[in-house]
């Protein structure tokens, strides 16, 4: 197994525990939402929805309950932290992609913070020295933001791909800035918590690709947006659809 879990394309795992290393926070205290997810969609096949009910603590064995072959639960403790279920239905249409070279681009507008709650994200952070450089920014004349994004080799899983949680951590930070895409400063908060996808392919690492993402809908506090990874030439790799909350205020 990897850190977390074996690849998603085996057999499910008989382990019954799922752990989030501190190195692969999001916020300052809990795991990176993309990540956390991937980490428990593992223990299932195919496409899966993960619900966050709670942050993802750091470092922490989660009791992993299988109430069947199509959902499992993860503990801390006795509080349920989140819950994974199969997903088969789903399915995300994704949009016309974009050149690695307008990927790169787009980073320029990209809107991430170098303090907050989510400034020392894995994925996105502005200062980390080992971030994976996810810095998803508007793409001009489109509605979507896209990041170039090239899986480090220490995601290999053994095979030349990338682990494929690594690849949900990637495909979660882009989608708040999609979400937020034409929000003025300052963006408000959003918590990842619901996330559906599915790995149509191994992604290979040492290789740049393009992360995108796109608004869907929002309604009141709840933001839905789309994501994907292709590559250089279009493949689609990766696809996830995440519904983001606003805190409540006060």
């Amino acid at each position: 197994m990897s850190e977390a879990l074996r690849t998603a394309c085996d057999d499910p795992p008989v382990s019954e525990s799922v752990t989030v290393p501190a190195r692969f926070n999001g916020p300052l205290q809990s795991g990176n939402g993309g990540y956390s997810a991937g980490a428990l969609a593992a223990f299932l096949n195919g496409a899966v929805e993960v619900s966050l009910r709670r942050p993802v603590p750091l470092d922490t064995a989660l009791r992993v309950s299988r109430e069947d072959d199509a959902k499992v639960l993860a503990f801390d403790g006795e509080e349920l932290v989140a819950e994974a279920r199969s997903a088969p239905d789903f399915e995300l249409e994704v949009p016309e992609p974009v050149s690695v070279e307008t990927a790169q681009a787009a980073t320029a507008g990209y809107r991430g913070k170098t303090d907050g709650p989510f400034s020392d994200c894995f994925v996105c952070s502005r200062t980390r020295e080992d971030t994976m450089g996810v810095h998803a920014g508007p793409v001009e004349g489109r509605e979507l933001v896209a990041t170039p994004w090239t899986p480090p080799q220490w995601a290999d899983d053994g095979s030349g791909a990338a682990r494929p949680e690594i690849v949900w951590a990637a495909l979660d930070c882009p989608t708040y800035f999609a979400a937020y895409m034409r929000h003025p400063e300052p963006l408000p908060p959003g918590v990842l918590a619901r996330f559906t996808g599915r790995l149509d392919a191994p992604v290979p690492v040492g290789e740049e690709h393009v992360v995108l993402s796109w608004p869907i809908e929002a309604d009141g506090r709840k933001h839905h947006a789309g994501v994907a990874v292709v590559s250089a030439e279009g493949e689609v790799f990766a696809r996830a659809k995440a519904l983001l909350i606003e805190p409540r205020q006060g």
